[in-house]
């Protein structure tokens, strides 16, 4: 696995052949802004396909800073990521966000052409414009007791049914599938151990279809 800074100061590490279909991976971000870092969540499932799938490329992204106060940062960094994806050869890409990395994979679907987006408890603030992603693929996996609980922040399922009555407006083509029993995320790594959350394998199973359509595996 090899990591590469981005010019703004973000970073992107690739698993996988990167000369062919590769799916692009965002995290999500807290209120206030923090220093980025590696996606317990998107880690984990990345674990999981790369040898599920390899003959699919797979990028991770790290934030300069990680809040979804900061969309604009976040779209940046998202955007540099697929620049130095497709400079590396690329032949197609999808792109996987989860929580703000929603919003974010969202942003940059619509303005880089990309017409294939996995979006795992996603943000979908109104105030996005969703025309451009009339025509692309999106799936929405979001966990049933998501949403803030316990003093841990998330995002309702209700938030994201109403975004997605509004891409569907938009024209996108958008699968929905709520995951009985899944939180806010599909993994945690407190004191550097890596834990699956409830519902893991229904995450990775449903993401792991989605792949295999995009990337001719299926």
């Amino acid at each position: 696995m090899n990591s590469y800074l981005l010019p703004a100061g973000g970073a992107i590490r690739f698993s996988g052949p990167t000369d062919g279909p590769v799916v692009i991976c965002m995290n999500g971000g807290l209120a206030h802004p923090v220093p980025g870092d590696w996606s317990p969540s998107i880690e984990w499932l990345v674990g999981q396909l790369v040898p599920r799938f390899p003959q699919v490329g797979f990028a991770e992204l790290r934030y300069r800073i990680k809040s979804w106060r900061q969309l604009g940062s976040l779209v940046i960094d998202a955007t540099e990521a697929i620049a130095a994806t497709r400079a590396r050869g690329a032949s197609d890409l999808a792109l996987l966000g989860f929580s703000a990395g929603g919003a974010t994979s969202l942003v940059c679907a619509g303005t880089s052409g990309i017409k294939n987006v996995i979006a795992l408890a996603p943000w979908i603030p109104e105030q996005l414009d969703l025309a451009p992603l009339a025509g692309t693929r999106i799936l929405v996996l979001h966990g049933s007791l998501d949403g803030d609980r316990f003093g841990f922040p998330g995002v309702s399922p209700r938030h994201s049914q109403a975004g997605v009555a509004r891409l569907r407006a938009a024209g996108a083509e958008v699968i929905y599938t709520t995951i009985g029993g899944g939180v806010h995320g599909v993994a945690i790594r407190p004191f550097g151990r890596m834990i699956p959350l409830p519902r893991s394998g229904e995450w990775l199973r449903l993401v792991s279809e989605e792949v295999a359509s995009f990337s001719g595996a299926g």
